[in-house]
């Protein structure tokens, strides 16, 4: 395998450890592809990846004496780049979410339901994030950042068919892994039910009950 395609080795990394300055660079400039491929993967975009990948690396630069075990290198990455991309992920729901449920004129939300829809929000973010990258990086474009449907097809190489089946197969997995968490809880309580899986994924995403790709 071509050196400049493997991790930085140990000896290198601890060498960064002991603060040598161009140690340390060399493994960031090592790591830049794999964090990056790793960032592609589990982003819904290319943007998102890159701001990823690049808060990863800021952190590998300053935080290199923190890791306990040169040979963990790659998992510590893979850790930081998914924790950015669920926060992305939060984000882009929790605003979908606040702009479907903003209260009418003169109304003060109380601190209770600022809560519950935070952990909603939170709730949905990691059932998007556990979908496939495909169906994540679809479901995204086409339902919480809002794109039109032809402008996502051609993002990401698909006719508008392809892209249709990529989302309802996305929607449908989304709807299937609310399903489970809305069941836990009610099965333990004894509660009836809440809201259809259809009805929350819909609300989650900012998209009327029903509404087409």
């Amino acid at each position: 395998m071509n050196r400049r395609f493997r991790w930085p080795d140990e000896r290198l990394i601890k060498a960064a450890q002991n603060g040598d300055v161009t140690s340390l660079t060399t493994v960031v400039m090592e790591s830049q592809p794999h964090v990056r491929k790793f960032a592609l993967t589990l982003c819904a975009s290319p943007q998102d990846a890159e701001d990823a990948a690049q808060e990863a690396l800021i952190i590998l630069y300053r935080k290199i004496g923190t890791l306990r075990a040169t040979g963990a290198l790659a998992s510590w990455m893979f850790r930081i780049v998914r924790n950015e991309c669920l926060r992305q992920a939060r984000l882009f729901v929790s605003r979908s979410d606040e702009a479907a449920a903003e209260p009418e004129a003169g109304a003060q939300p109380s601190a209770e339901d600022a809560v519950l829809r935070r952990l909603e929000a939170e709730r949905i973010a990691a059932a998007v994030s556990g979908l496939p990258h495909d169906q994540r990086q679809v479901l995204i474009m086409r339902d919480v950042q809002g794109l039109p449907g032809h402008v996502v097809a051609r993002s990401l190489g698909l006719s508008n068919s392809a892209m249709k089946s990529r989302l309802h197969r996305a929607r449908a997995a989304l709807r299937h892994s609310l399903a489970q968490t809305d069941q836990a809880p009610e099965q333990a309580s004894g509660q009836a039910p809440g809201p259809t899986p259809d009805q929350t994924s819909d609300r989650a995403v900012g998209r009327p009950v029903g509404g087409g790709p």
